[in-house]
């Protein structure tokens, strides 16, 4: 795959910064009943700190979660990358109060946004960070789209959901987080979705994937 070609010819400008912890706060399943006091927080950061806050969280064993995508540029004949944030001004973390005011003592953090569904947005972030794991080369969407609701059924994006929208250059897969309004986007083949919609909307759905 395209993605697969990019990644193998890029060189790493630094090691690889610390984006999740623990490995599995995004897949482990959730119990029956989660600990009232256990929550998101959505972290407003100040400019340009995001990886700062992320390692220290790091260090400190906070859960969170600081998408990353890679940028690459030329120099001296070699492809360089650098990991960005995905939503720059914006780490997530989960865990108690105290864990949200250690966030605010850190000094790096401008605000705390609340988090109306909570389940809603793990399920965006674990879709993210799929997306972000399989290497694809993805795009950062500073605002939602309309699309069509699709699930990928082949590749290494098999079992995701989003939206696809037609695109100057071909077919994009959207995956959004709500609460952000933002999202991440990708490349895709159209045989690689199918539709999903309800059956009232089903032909519609199809007839603008099929287009």
């Amino acid at each position: 795959m395209a993605w697969e070609r990019h990644r193998n010819r890029c060189m790493p400008l630094l090691p690889p910064e610390p984006c999740l912890f623990p490995d599995d706060l995004l897949t482990r399943p959730l119990p029956p009943a989660a600990p009232a006091d256990q929550c998101w927080y959505v972290l407003h950061t100040r400019p340009r700190t995001e990886k700062c806050l992320a390692r220290r969280f790091h260090r400190q064993r906070v859960p969170f979660y600081l998408p990353l995508y890679e940028r690459t540029w030329k120099s001296r004949g070699r492809v360089l990358t650098s990991q960005l944030p995905l939503f720059p001004g914006y780490v997530f973390i989960h865990g108690d109060g105290d864990v949200r005011l250690a966030a605010l003592e850190t000094n790096l953090v401008a605000n705390v946004l609340p988090v109306p569904d909570p389940e809603q947005l793990r399920a965006d972030l674990a879709r993210v960070h799929h997306l972000l794991s399989s290497g694809a080369l993805v795009a950062a969407e500073q605002r939602l789209l309309p699309g069509t609701p699709v699930e990928v059924v082949a590749g290494p994006l098999t079992g995701l959901t989003g939206k696809v929208l037609d695109a100057a250059r071909g077919l994009r897969f959207f995956i959004e987080v709500r609460l952000l309004q933002q999202g991440v986007s990708v490349e895709i083949e159209r045989w690689m979705v199918r539709p999903l919609t309800f059956e009232s909307g089903r032909a519609g759905a199809t007839a603008a994937l099929s287009a």
